[in-house]
């Protein structure tokens, strides 16, 4: 069963204007991997110069924030939702 990635109004244009694409993995390394071989544009907006997540961008698998459980490694179940939300700052 695929994983449901929810992407952001800001990213939508690198991913073919969807809001969300469906890839397979069993962590959220995996399935970002998968979604860069999609959606090659991603990549540069999502992760750094070391393969990590860019610092402003935050992941959530099932609503909960990867930061706290196993970062890239968190596991992703089969049908389970990862969303990318990039932290927005202003004043």
């Amino acid at each position: 069963m695929p994983i449901i990635v929810k992407l952001p109004t800001q990213l939508r244009a690198n991913a073919g204007g969807a809001a969300t694409v469906e890839v397979e993995g069993a962590t959220v390394g995996e399935a970002l991997d998968a979604l860069f071989t999609a959606h090659g544009e991603l990549r540069d907006r999502i992760s750094d110069e070391d393969g990590g997540l860019r610092k402003f961008v935050n992941v959530y698998v099932d609503g909960d924030d990867i930061r706290f459980g196993d970062g890239l490694e968190t596991a992703v179940r089969d049908g389970g939702e990862v969303t990318i939300l990039p932290a927005v700052a202003g004043g």
